[in-house]
């Protein structure tokens, strides 16, 4: 019997049912650490180490890949981490979408009927909505403070003037980033600023601080 024949007659009869094909191989190395000098890049860290940018951006949660700053601390996958990923997969036959179409169409045009039919009933589900926006706006900012201050007492005991070689203030930021201002009006500011444009929120930064020691 001939084994290749038999095999691209399996594969496409898969093909035609509709059935998928899925193959990853993943292998990697321990990453490299890297400390950002003035005039560094992520694409220049990524070339310098044989790596990429999508990889440092993931390894490092970072929110715009094109602001890091001097003395900032970062993971550099090594170029040996390869994944290979192959998919396979036919489009559902035509006949096959119709019914749940229909049947889509029919249940929205009973749920506008109903909601038609009592005006009252819709007005409510309004304002609950709009209460509970308010509720979560609320809650949001409570964990952004709560973590907010959590990093600072990891970082400094909560103290403005603490230093720690290039690092300085409540929040330890590299004291070019405080580009000489070392006011506590100025920490907060930049702070802010660094955790908004890297990890999005306060929150965020707690989780990545307590996964790796740092933010």
């Amino acid at each position: 019997m001939n084994i290749k024949k038999v095999l691209v007659s399996t594969l496409g009869t898969a093909a035609v049912l509709g059935a998928g094909l899925f193959a990853s191989t993943t292998s990697a190395n321990a990453d490299v650490r890297v400390t950002v000098k003035s005039g560094d890049t992520v694409a220049k860290i990524a070339n310098q180490y044989n790596s990429s940018v999508s990889a440092i951006e993931t390894a490092n949660n970072l929110k715009n890949v094109n602001l890091i700053y001097v003395g900032e601390s970062l993971s550099v996958p090594n170029s040996t981490t390869t994944a290979s990923t192959t998919t396979a997969a036919t489009t559902t036959p035509q006949s096959q979408n119709t019914t749940p179409t229909q049947s889509t169409t029919t249940t929205n045009n009973s749920a506008n009927t109903a909601t038609n039919y009592s005006g009252t009933s819709s007005n409510t589900t309004a304002t609950t909505g709009t209460t509970s926006s308010a509720a979560s706006t609320t809650s949001t900012s409570s964990s952004s403070s709560s973590a907010k201050s959590w990093i600072a007492n990891k970082e400094s005991g909560g103290s403005y003037t603490a230093s720690n070689g290039n690092y300085y203030g409540k929040y330890q930021l590299t004291k070019s980033l405080l580009n000489g201002d070392y006011s506590a009006a100025n920490q907060e500011k930049v702070a802010n600023s660094y955790v908004s444009s890297r990890y999005g929120s306060w929150a965020a930064a707690k989780a990545f601080w307590q996964a790796n020691g740092w933010y």
